[in-house]
């Protein structure tokens, strides 16, 4: 067996890239050339900042998964060779498969592959998403804030003998709220009958298996495979927030068949793409479509006011394609992007609450206007005392509240529960 690599690669829009090859030169090249992964092809000029030699190309294999399956921190300090920071983090399970895969390894001389395929798991983790400015006029190509959080979904891909797809999907709380299994053959099909299971939800299974297929459908390879697979998603916050359950699981099936997020988000649910930007990104970014292109740009956003922003749930989950419908069929004179973008830029400088707050209260002038709705401010809460900014579709899930006072009595007296500090929100 040829000895193997593995490498990380540094990305232009910041992200990294972890690979396995038997030839690094040449997968170097391949990737420079936009002949590489769906990730790195449309992220390019792509930099090698780390790489380890293998003695065998089933372990480099491995310890890709294992390095996939790490936070962006843990990376940097791989590759910046931190590794007394290495040990402060949790072992995570990857540590301990890579360790049971070499213990099996060595114990049945490579032979046993039963075991061995039960061992190879694949990790990924995508964060929520917050539009903190720019709402529907991003469609349009206004530059706005968008947030990760620190709330997402990780989902796991565990490699098993028989030919078909176990589901799992976990709340925040690892109940379970999704199960089913499904048969895999040219393409993901409805569910494989189990009286044992819980009772399912059948648009879920529906949506999934749209997924899955329009992920076939952009890689042939996905799922093309004699074996089949054990799934499981786990969520960090309740379904109903609007964080991104549908985003976040996009993101993380692209990475799992190696195709690009965003294509496969136009393909199924539709949207910006902002909330795949945020899946992707660990820290605030600006985000743009220019000529229908995703471009998102990390910027520096850690206002020192901070303490005094609050995120309030208004349970009232908002549907986003009915809210973009909306949107245009009653937007009005676009010029006003200019004025978005000339907002977005000073929000992201500004350094007092006071500037902030008037701010916040222009952008809500300008899409109030602009979609023919009520500022959100004027229609619930008139008599609050600060600052409140809708997110994303108006009418629901969070708002942005500043105030120089905890809110929280107010927002609790009024009848929602859900406030969120800004610091335990915000990536």
């Amino acid at each position: 067996m040829p000895n193997g690599f593995v490498y990380i690669l540094e990305c232009s829009d910041g992200t990294f890239y972890t690979g396995s090859t038997i030839d690094l030169d040449k997968r170097l090249h391949e990737h420079q050339n936009g002949n590489g992964a769906n990730h790195t092809k449309k992220r390019l000029p792509v930099k090698l900042v780390y790489v380890q030699e293998f003695l065998r190309i089933d372990d480099a294999f491995y310890r890709e998964k294992q390095i996939q399956g790490w936070s962006r921190k843990k990376k940097l300090s791989l590759i910046e060779g931190h590794f007394d920071e290495l040990k402060k983090y949790a072992e995570c399970m990857n540590d301990s498969h890579y360790k049971e895969w070499l213990r099996l390894r060595s114990a049945t001389g490579n032979d046993n592959k039963k075991e061995l395929n039960q061992l190879v798991t694949e990790r990924s983790r995508s964060h929520g998403k917050l539009l903190l400015t720019g709402e529907y006029v991003v469609l349009d190509g206004a530059i706005s804030l968008a947030i990760p959080t620190k709330y997402g979904q990780s989902l796991e891909v565990e490699t098993i003998t028989e030919p078909k797809l176990v589901w799992k999907s976990l709340d925040e709380n690892e109940v379970i709220w999704f199960e089913s299994t499904f048969e895999i053959n040219n393409k993901v099909s409805h569910p494989v009958r189990n009286d044992n299971s819980i009772q399912n939800d059948l648009n879920v299974s529906d949506r999934l298996i749209q997924i899955l297929n329009a992920a076939k459908q952009l890689n042939t390879n996905f799922l093309n495979t004699n074996n089949g697979f054990k799934v499981t998603t786990k969520l960090d916050f309740p379904r109903h927030w609007g964080l991104g359950t549908s985003s976040t699981l996009i993101n993380n099936i692209a990475q799992w068949a190696d195709i690009d997020a965003y294509r496969l988000l136009e393909t199924t649910f539709g949207g910006s793409g902002y909330d795949i930007a945020c899946a992707q990104h660990s820290s605030p970014i600006t985000y743009q479509l220019e000529n229908n292109t995703p471009i998102a740009k990390p910027v520096v956003f850690n206002p020192s006011f901070k303490d005094h922003l609050y995120f309030v749930y208004l349970n009232k989950k908002q549907n986003s394609r009915e809210g973009i419908k909306h949107y245009n069929a009653n937007k009005g004179d676009l010029n006003v992007i200019r004025d978005i973008n000339d907002i977005t830029s000073q929000i992201i400088t500004s350094d007092s609450l006071e500037g902030f707050e008037a701010l916040i209260m222009q952008h809500e002038a300008i899409i109030s206007k602009l979609t023919k709705q009520k500022a959100i401010k004027a229609l619930m809460f008139s008599d609050f005392n600060g600052s409140i900014k809708s997110l994303g579709a108006w009418g629901g899930d969070f708002i942005l509240v500043s105030s120089k006072e905890n809110p929280t009595p107010y927002f609790n007296k009024k009848g929602f529960k859900t406030v969120i500090r800004y610091a335990d929100m915000v990536l």
